[in-house]
C-alpha cells in the first residue's frame, strides 16, 4: 500500500537528530516555554523574514488568538472563502464574529478575490485568505482591498510553510499570519502545534498575553486569554525539522511536476500552478467527476488517496445556522464532490511515484 504520507519514512531520515533532540528536552526537565521553544520562534521569524513568531498549541489556536488580537470580536464580520478546513470559518465563530463567504477560484481554489469588495459591510473588520493545499492566494489584490477598506488581513499560513508569493514569504504580508505544525504539514511536528507571526510589536505583544492566560506578569491576567503554548519537545521537534523544509519543499515540487506531466490526458485534471508564486504542494489535489469511483479503484489496487473536503465550509452545520445554503456558492460545492488527493511527500521512491502514475492512468481506461 502506499499511503497518502509516510511520517515513519520521514523520521528515518532523521532520527540520530530527533532522538537527541527529544531526549536533550527530557534531560533538561524544562517542558513549558523553554529554551527550545525561544529558540524556535527565533528560527522561524528568521526564515521568514518576520520581527515576531510566537508559538501557540495549534494552527486553530493561532487563528483564534489572531483574530482576537486583530481586535475582531462580537458583531464583526470577516470574509473568508467558502471552501477550505473548517477552521478557517469556525475560528471567526469562537471569537463571536461572522464568517462572511465569498465563493472560490474554479482551477485553483483560493478564494475569488473579484467577490471580495461586493461582501464588505460596515461591519467587515477582516479578510481571512487561505493559502490552500500549498498555494499562495492572490495577496496584492486583498491587501489593496483590506487597505482601501481599513481592514485587517490575517493569513491562514497552516497548508503552505514556505511557500513564496512575487518573493515574500506567505504569513508576513498580512497583519497576522497563522501556522500549523500537525504532523502532516509540509512542516510538522509530533502532535499538535502552531504559531502566530507579525511585524506589529502591538499585536504581538497582545499574541503572547492571550496563549498564557492574558498576562504579562504570571498569575495577573489583563484579559481573558487561553492555556494555548507549543511545547517544548514539539519545539525541540520542529527545530531540527526547519533545517530541512526547503529540500523537502523542493522535493514536493519536483513529484508533483512529475504527476503533473505523466497524468496529462489521464481523464483527471491537475493542480494549476500559478506563474507567480510557489507551490509547495501540502496535498497534490487533482479533480475528476468520477471522483468515488476512481478512489475505490485506487484502493484495490493499493493506492491510498483521501477528499478535501468533502463539503464546503458554508454548508456546515454550524454555518447554516447563519443562513448559508445549498447553492450559494456553487464552485465550491462543485469542487467539493470532484477533488481528491494523491499520495505526495518528499520520501516518495520513484517507483512509488510511477506506481501512482500507472494507476491512476489504468482506472481511467477502466471506467
Amino acid at each position: 500500500m502506499i499511503p497518502l504520507i509516510d511520517l515513519v519514512a520521514q523520521y528515518n531520515t532523521i532520527k540520530p537528530e530527533i532522538d537527541a533532540a527529544i531526549q536533550d528536552v527530557l534531560a533538561q526537565g524544562k517542558f513549558i516555554l523553554g529554551p527550545n521553544e525561544k529558540a524556535f520562534e527565533q528560527e522561524v521569524a528568521d526564515y521568514l523574514g518576520v520581527k515576531h513568531a510566537i508559538g501557540v498549541a495549534s494552527g486553530t489556536d493561532a487563528l483564534v488568538i489572531a483574530l482576537r488580537a486583530a481586535g475582531i470580536g462580537p458583531g464583526d464580520e470577516v470574509i473568508v472563502p467558502a471552501y477550505s478546513f473548517f477552521a478557517s470559518a469556525g475560528t471567526v465563530m469562537t471569537v463571536c464574529a461572522k464568517p462572511v463567504f465569498v465563493d472560490v477560484d474554479p482551477d485553483t481554489f483560493l478564494m475569488n478575490v473579484d467577490q471580495v469588495e461586493a461582501v464588505i459591510t460596515p461591519k467587515t473588520k477582516g479578510i481571512l485568505p487561505v493559502h490552500l493545499y500549498g498555494q499562495p492566494a492572490a495577496m496584492d489584490e486583498i491587501m489593496d482591498i483590506a487597505r482601501r477598506y481599513n481592514l485587517k488581513v490575517i493569513e491562514d499560513n497552516a497548508q503552505a510553510f514556505g511557500a513564496l508569493y512575487k518573493a515574500k514569504h506567505t504569513g508576513t504580508i498580512g497583519d497576522l499570519g497563522c501556522l500549523s505544525f500537525f504532523p502532516s504539514k509540509n512542516l510538522g511536528g509530533y502532535g499538535d502545534g502552531g504559531m502566530v507571526v507579525t511585524n506589529d510589536d502591538g499585536m504581538a505583544e497582545t499574541v503572547r498575553m492571550l496563549r498564557t492566560h492574558g498576562w504579562k506578569k504570571k498569575y495577573f491576567p489583563e484579559v481573558l486569554g487561553y492555556n494555548s503554548r507549543l511545547d517544548e519537545i514539539q519545539a525541540a521537534i520542529l527545530r531540527v525539522k526547519l533545517k530541512y523544509i526547503d529540500q523537502w519543499n523542493a522535493r514536493r515540487q519536483e513529484i508533483a511536476r512529475i504527476l503533473t506531466a505523466n497524468l496529462a490526458g489521464s481523464g483527471v485534471v491537475p493542480p494549476v500552478e500559478l506563474e507567480d508564486r510557489s507551490h509547495v504542494y501540502h496535498l497534490y489535489i487533482i479533480r475528476v467527476q468520477e471522483r468515488d469511483a476512481l478512489r475505490e479503484k485506487l484502493k484495490a489496487w493499493g493506492i491510498s488517496s483521501e477528499v478535501y473536503y468533502p463539503q464546503p465550509v458554508h454548508l456546515a452545520e454550524p454555518c447554516r445556522k447563519l443562513g448559508n445554503s445549498s447553492g450559494m456558492f456553487p464552485v465550491a460545492e462543485r469542487v467539493s464532490l470532484e477533488t481528491m488527493a494523491l499520495p505526495l511527500y518528499p520520501e516518495m521512491t520513484e517507483e512509488q511515484i510511477d506506481q501512482v502514475i500507472q494507476a491512476v492512468r489504468n482506472a481511467q481506461d477502466k471506467y
